[in-house]
Parts: structure tokens; C-alpha cells; sequence
């Protein structure tokens, strides 16, 4: 009996070693029910692979479906993320006759969910008919408003429900370990999905997307079953709340926050511009199947996960938050080279090794730049912070995305009508114009950060806190 203690000791001592954030479990939420309830997020993270890589490639290539309309679909989704604050006050105050906040906003945007994905194939496979391509494109649009909307309103209400079941010293780090959950779900399904549509058919089309959200709906019940105890509490209406304009002026007082959200946006737009193209770049140019171009989008998430690691470990150790972000702007800017040198050399390994380092360098410029707008707020600013940061980096992800696929079409169309000349007179000329620009972004980027560099509150580094984002982008 001793013994066995003691090997389950040392067994529970190496998972806390190595499965990182382990120790956000208790012994009143322990691992095991972390773990389901992370479940949520791997239906995101499936869910993102969907919408940001595989649909784009397969509607511009096998469908023939213009890029600037793919883009534009692609980004209306990130329609619903602005709302995201509103959705989670919404379930801080919601009032059940069953006793649940969280549980009806994570129910109804499992059913939008669902409902997007279930009528997302039929209406892409009527964009491609020219007669049904008007009723197809107002169709799509509202299958992909459904699947965003239910997509936020899930991760939100999700990640409330987990800082209401974890207390205050283990929640970031159980947050953290639901964002570890988003990434290994967009890898593991990546993976699948390229298996499964290696061979492409609308039929199989369609099984996949169905497919996915009948999986969707049941992790989602899966993670949420159980989770929340039903009260009678009732939130109070006399908890002070000032005013915008008040809470406003105090935080941009800070002297460095408005050129740090500047440097925000310029990043998420150097970043996300290539997010509808990374994948048709590798079926259009280097002619890869949807199968092999799928497999981008795991890379990138390996690099993601790759950075956001790193970072941990840095922040750990006292690294400035914005030096991480300026190692991830760098990193961005030779994955970028990578991309656009794959075409010429006609390699897809070059292309994978830089949609992985993109995945790196977002990963690190991310948790630099919202770790310093935490370290930016205070008592009465933390939620504006946390707010500006992320309507910045959504705003400017959005425009980015829909910016890129106008721009491909646009040079593309100019160069292969011989309007740039004979050298760049090929299909490629619009993807490595986009490249170069989120290089130049990239750049300009460094140029905004660098003097911000030891300018943000040395007590994080002089404490080497450990790593945890209760407000992780996700």
C-alpha cells in the first residue's frame, strides 16, 4: 500500500512537471474535471481550423470562389468577438429560473454553433453555382454569423465558468491550461480534417463539416455537464460601477498605453493579414492537396503553442513582456521570408517551416503585449485594459483579414494581365505582395515598441511572477 502511494506521488509529481499548468487543479476541482471542461475549447480550436484554414482554401481553390469574398466571410465571425465583454456581463448578472448563469450562454451558443455548421456545406456548395451563387453567398454568410457568434458566446461564458469554479490564486493558470486545450484541438484537428479531405468530394465536404458539428455539440455537453451548481444568488444592484469616461481617462494617463495599443494593431494586422491565404498559397502555387495545405494550419499551431511556452518560461524569469513581443515581431518577419521564398524554391517544407514560425512569433507577440496591458491596469482599470487590448487586436485582425484577400485579387489580377510586367507576370505576385507588407508591418511594429522596451512596471520582472492570463486571447 505504501508503495503504491508513493508511486502515485511520484507519478503526480512528473504531471506536474511536465503538463504545463498542471497545478491550476485542487482538491475541490481537480485535474480530471479541468480537463473535461477544457473539452469547449477543443470544439474552438476544431471549429477555427474549419473557418480560418480549411473552408478558405477549399472555397478558393476547389470551389472557385473569388479571395476577396472568401476573406470577407472568413472575417465575419470576428464580428461577434467585439461583443464578447457585453456576453460575459450578460452572464455575470443573468438571472435562471434553474439557478445557472453560465450554463444557458454556453447551451445557446452550442446551438449556433451546431446550427452554423450544420447548413455551412450546402450553402458554400451553392455559392460555386453561378444560378444559385446570390442565395449561396446570403446563406454562407449567415452560417458563418451563426458559427462566430455561438463560437464566442461559448469561449466566453466558458472561461467565466472556469474563474468561477477556480480560485484566485489558481485561476490563471487553469485559463492558461483551457488556451493549451484551444491549441492542441486546432493541431488535433488539423490533422484530422487534412486526413479525412485528402481526397476532396463535395460529399465529403459535406460529411466533414456535419460531422464536425455533431462532435461540437457533444464535447461541449461533454465539458459542461455538472460544472455549474445551481444558486439562488442574485447579483447586487448596488455594486459601484463608474463611469466610462472616468475609468477611460485614468488608464490612458499611463504614458506608454496609447503607443501600446498602437503597436497592438499594427502587430494583429501584420499577423492576420495571411490568415485566409496561407492555405491557398500552398494549393494555388506549390499545387498541394487540401490534405498536405491543412497541415499549415497544425504547424502554425505548434508554433503558437511553441511561443506561448517560451514566453511562460521567460516571464518566469524576469524577461521584459515587450522584448517577447519584439522576439515574436522578429521571428514574424523571417517565417514571412520563409513563405515567400517557398515559391520559388518550390518547396512545401520552407512553407511549413514559416507557417510554424508565424505561429511562434503571434504567440510571443501576444502574451508580451497583453501581459504589459495588464501590468498597465489597476484596480478600477483592469477590465478597460483588458478590453481596449483585445477590441484593438480584434478589430485590426478582422480588417486585416478581409484586406488580404482584396489585395491578392487586386495584384493578382494586375499581374497576370502583364500590368506589372513580364518578371511578375504569375498567381504568385499577389500572395508575396501581402507578405511583403506584414513585413513591412512587422517592422514598423519594432520601430513603435522599441522605446517602450523597460519602460513597463518593474515589479514583474523584479518578482519573476509565474505565467497565467486570465484573459488569454482566444
Amino acid at each position: 500500500m505504501a508503495q503504491r502511494q508513493a508511486l502515485s506521488a511520484k507519478w503526480s509529481k512528473v504531471a506536474l512537471t511536465w503538463l504545463p499548468f498542471a497545478d491550476a487543479a485542487s482538491a475541490e476541482i481537480p485535474l480530471s474535471r479541468l480537463l473535461r471542461l477544457s473539452l469547449f475549447q477543443v470544439s474552438v480550436g476544431m471549429m477555427t481550423v474549419l473557418l480560418n484554414g480549411t473552408l478558405n482554401r477549399v472555397m478558393i481553390v476547389e470551389l472557385g470562389i473569388p479571395a476577396w469574398l472568401v476573406s470577407l466571410m472568413i472575417a465575419i465571425p470576428l464580428l461577434a468577438a467585439p461583443f464578447r465583454a457585453l456576453i460575459g456581463h450578460k452572464s455575470d448578472v443573468h438571472r435562471s429560473v434553474l439557478g445557472w448563469r453560465r450554463v444557458p450562454f454556453i447551451w445557446f451558443g452550442t446551438l449556433m454553433q451546431f446550427g452554423g455548421l450544420a447548413i455551412m456545406p450546402f450553402a458554400l456548395l451553392l455559392m460555386a453555382r453561378p444560378e444559385l451563387f446570390a442565395i449561396g453567398v446570403a446563406a454562407s454568410a449567415l452560417a458563418f454569423l451563426l458559427a462566430g457568434f455561438g463560437m464566442h458566446t461559448t469561449q466566453t461564458a466558458g472561461l467565466a465558468l472556469t474563474g468561477d469554479l477556480v480560485d484566485d490564486e489558481r485561476r490563471p493558470r487553469a485559463v492558461a491550461l483551457l488556451y493549451l486545450a484551444l491549441l492542441a484541438g486546432m493541431m488535433i484537428a488539423a490533422l484530422v480534417i487534412g486526413g479525412l479531405l485528402a481526397h476532396f468530394t463535395p460529399t465529403r465536404l459535406v460529411q466533414v463539416i456535419q460531422g464536425s458539428a455533431i462532435l461540437t455539440f457533444f464535447l461541449n455537453v461533454i465539458a459542461l455537464w455538472k460544472q455549474e451548481a445551481r444558486s439562488a444568488a442574485i447579483a447586487s444592484a448596488e455594486t459601484p460601477r463608474p463611469a466610462f469616461t472616468e475609468v477611460w481617462q485614468s488608464f490612458v494617463a499611463e504614458p506608454i498605453t496609447m503607443r501600446l495599443l498602437v503597436a497592438v494593431g499594427l502587430g494583429a494586422t501584420a499577423f492576420s493579414m495571411q490568415d485566409a491565404l496561407l492555405e491557398p498559397y500552398g494549393g494555388e502555387i506549390l499545387g498541394l492537396s487540401v490534405g498536405a495545405t491543412t497541415f499549415l494550419t497544425g504547424g502554425w499551431s505548434l508554433g503558437a503553442l511553441v511561443g506561448f511556452t517560451l514566453s511562460g518560461r521567460w516571464l518566469s524569469r524576469g524577461m521584459d513582456a515587450l522584448r517577447i513581443a519584439g522576439f515574436g515581431a522578429v521571428i514574424g518577419v523571417a517565417a514571412f521570408m520563409l513563405v515567400i521564398f517557398a515559391a520559388p524554391l518550390g518547396s512545401p517544407t520552407a512553407l511549413l517551416a514559416g507557417a510554424t514560425g508565424i505561429g511562434a512569433g503571434a504567440g510571443l507577440f501576444l502574451v508580451g503585449t497583453l501581459t504589459t496591458a495588464m501590468t498597465l491596469a489597476t484596480e478600477k482599470t483592469s477590465g478597460l485594459a483588458l478590453g481596449a487590448w483585445g477590441a484593438v487586436q480584434t478589430t485590426f485582425a478582422g480588417l486585416a483579414i478581409a484586406m488580404g484577400g482584396v489585395l491578392r485579387d487586386l495584384v493578382s489580377s494586375l499581374a497576370v494581365s502583364d500590368e506589372l510586367g513580364l518578371t511578375l507576370a504569375n498567381r504568385a505576385t499577389g500572395y508575396a505582395t501581402i507578405y511583403i507588407i506584414e513585413i513591412c508591418l512587422l517592422l514598423a511594429t519594432l520601430v513603435v515598441l522599441g522605446p517602450l522596451v523597460g519602460q513597463t512596471p518593474a515589479a514583474i520582472r523584479r518578482e519573476g511572477r509565474s505565467f497565467g492570463l486570465t484573459e488569454f486571447p482566444t
